[in-house]
């Protein structure tokens, strides 16, 4: 894709994670820790602004607000589930600067607040005690997000299904071939499914002795 990694990754928003996920394979789908922090979460897609966060410590995510492009989704490796990387003032700021998402692999805290806004936070959960601000990191480096490598400008997808991360490399041959999937899919009556899904049952049960 030629646009710029936000405005390519906007292509990816009508795209369910679980086809993304048959396209891209298990080794680009997050764990299933992380996951909505607020009921009918819409999905989401942009491209990765990633964040490193050491332990107990939140200062380059609360700098990354002020320097991801819209339509950016921040993408923060920290794994600490003891202390807060962001708040309610951070997702305004962030939601209000054009960020589209969080996902962090870590916790968060005013999550009325962040329901509220309507901004979408794929966390593994909630605690009222926020980090420190000492540690510096560089930001867009590569980081390993709830066990998948993720890249500045890579495509990050997330739904309530989870979350999929595509390389930048390989945008273009992902979208194809997931749109191609779900049209197929779109072609299918329920009969066609069961007909086919039944064969191919059967076709591996019998290639493993099963009778019956």
């Amino acid at each position: 894709m030629t646009d710029a990694p936000e405005t390519a990754a906007a292509a990816f928003a009508d795209v369910p994670v679980t086809t993304l996920a048959d396209v891209v394979g298990r080794e680009q789908v997050m764990d299933a820790g992380l996951r909505p922090l607020w009921s009918a979460a819409p999905r989401v897609a942009g491209a990765a602004f990633t964040v490193r966060c050491p332990r107990g410590d939140n200062l380059m995510l609360h700098a990354a607000i002020h320097r991801a492009r819209p339509g950016a989704v921040i993408v923060v490796e920290s794994g600490d589930l003891d202390y807060a990387l962001a708040g309610g003032n951070v997702c305004a700021v962030a939601q209000r600067r054009g960020v589209v998402a969080f996902v962090a692999d870590g916790v968060i805290r005013d999550l009325a607040e962040v329901r509220d806004l309507g901004f979408p936070v794929f966390a593994r959960g909630v605690i009222p005690i926020p980090g420190s601000k000492k540690a510096v990191e560089p930001l867009n480096a590569p980081v390993r997000c709830a066990g998948v490598t993720v890249h500045a400008g890579d495509v990050v997808v997330a739904d309530e299904e989870g979350v999929v991360v595509v390389p930048a490399g390989r945008t273009e041959e992902v979208l194809s071939a997931a749109r191609a999937k779900l049209a197929k899919e779109a072609a299918e009556t329920l009969d066609d499914w069961e007909k086919a899904h039944r064969s191919r049952i059967d076709e591996i049960l019998r290639a493993q002795g099963f009778e019956g």
